[in-house]
């Protein structure tokens, strides 16, 4: 069976590692011209670390991981106004790892068979009864058995197949960006743990990386969606204001094109397939920034749909069950991360002082586990196996 798998991102990578392991033909075809460096720390736990521990792929991922002591909240001096360990929010071991850096994982460790394509953005599909029919930039055609929509909140995939952005898109108030700057001063701060702003409206954050430089995350409250024309001023503007060291860090950020710069938004849609196309990821259930687990969910519902393909009799029934076993888990995330909004980023002076006191509880036995479930949600344990265990060829490419 032939696969094509549009976006080389999380979800992605880990699709066309599993599938070709268990022997599809894999071609991965990416819009960027190559790896994209832009990205944030990511508190990565529960079903994608289930899946990447199946996969084999956890070792290299915790060597590139970080072991964050504390996030600690700072005050317009510096002073530490609250504190929490990310681990407090996570059912089961979490890593803190950059997103660029899980991608470059799940790409070194992609089967040498995979045919990825950068620079290849898709830009038709036409379904033609058990086939389907990709268009790339180029000029390039591929004639496949399936086509997965991994492309991320903005999906190709699903605009060509499914219908326009809007019907999906639940915008949720916030403007996001990330952007990685040599800062020694600030480094020497925050080696160790994360540090974030206390403020209202609009909060940096800030990280130490190995090679010495920070790793900037940004959120703000913006009533309006449509994203500004200059990221870099926007950011500028945006964050200025701030005081500790949050003007210092802006003189540093990068040109527009280095920036990560988006709407925190979900994706809801009343079916994740159609024919021989299927999204996956972000694509079809983007949870949020809010919610905290996009990367887990993306590797863990590719884990789901390879299984499903791989096990089902036909295609179609592969589908139907990958969507019938992870909407729910993916819905109930993107509940969380709707509810988290309030507190994640506080409106007022007031809740700023109940999230301190909060996080200060949060450490308190009990408690602990009581917080992490408003913020997580329920644990989700992922029926994983290593392929070595799973008998059985894959799907025919004519079912």
């Amino acid at each position: 069976m032939r696969v094509v798998i549009c976006g080389a991102g999380i979800a992605g990578l880990t699709l066309a590692n599993q599938l070709s392991r268990f022997g599809f033909e894999v071609v991965v075809a990416e819009r960027s011209p190559g790896p994209r460096s832009q990205g944030y720390m990511i508190d990565f736990f529960g079903p994608g670390y289930q899946a990447v521990e199946a996969m084999g792929l956890l070792p290299a991922i915790e060597r590139v991981a970080y072991h964050l002591d504390e996030a600690s909240l700072l005050d317009e001096h510096g002073r530490r106004r609250a504190g929490v360990r990310p681990s407090q929010f996570a059912d089961g071991p979490l890593l803190d790892i950059m997103r660029p850096d899980l991608e470059r994982v799940l790409r070194e460790h992609l089967p040498a068979e995979v045919d990825l394509r950068f620079g290849a953005g898709l830009v038709g599909v036409e379904e033609r009864g058990d086939r389907v029919r990709v268009s790339l930039e180029g000029g390039a055609e591929v004639e496949a058995d399936l086509l997965v929509g991994a492309d991320g909140v903005h999906s190709t995939v699903r605009r060509l197949a499914f219908g326009p952005e809007e019907r999906f898109f639940r915008y949720l108030g916030f403007h996001t960006a990330a952007f990685v700057c040599d800062f020694p001063r600030l480094h020497a701060v925050t080696r160790g743990r994360a540090c974030l702003t206390d403020t209202i409206d609009c909060q940096m954050g800030f990280y130490g990386l190995r090679d010495g430089r920070v790793a900037a995350f940004a959120v703000h409250r913006a009533p309006d969606p449509v994203l500004p024309s200059d990221v870099r001023a926007a950011v500028r503007d945006s964050y200025g204001g701030l005081g500790w060291l949050v003007p210092e860090a802006l003189d540093r950020c990068p040109p527009a094109g280095e920036i990560y710069y988006d709407q925190v938004a979900q994706i809801e849609m009343p079916r994740w397939s159609s024919g021989r196309v299927v999204l996956v990821g972000d694509a079809c259930y983007a949870v949020s920034l809010l919610a905290g687990q996009g990367a887990s969910l993306g590797v863990a519902g590719a884990y789901v749909l390879a299984e499903r393909l791989r096990r089902a009799p036909s295609i179609g029934e592969a589908l139907a069950v990958y969507e019938q076993v992870w909407r729910p888990v993916a819905r109930e995330k993107q509940r969380i991360g709707r509810a988290a909004a309030r507190w994640f980023l506080p409106a007022a002076a007031w809740e700023l002082r109940v999230r301190r006191l909060a996080l200060r509880l949060a450490r308190l036995p009990i408690v602990d586990r009581y917080v992490a479930a408003l913020v997580a949600g329920k644990p989700t344990v992922l029926n994983v196996r290593s392929a070595q265990d799973m008998p059985g060829p894959p799907a025919s490419p004519h079912r």
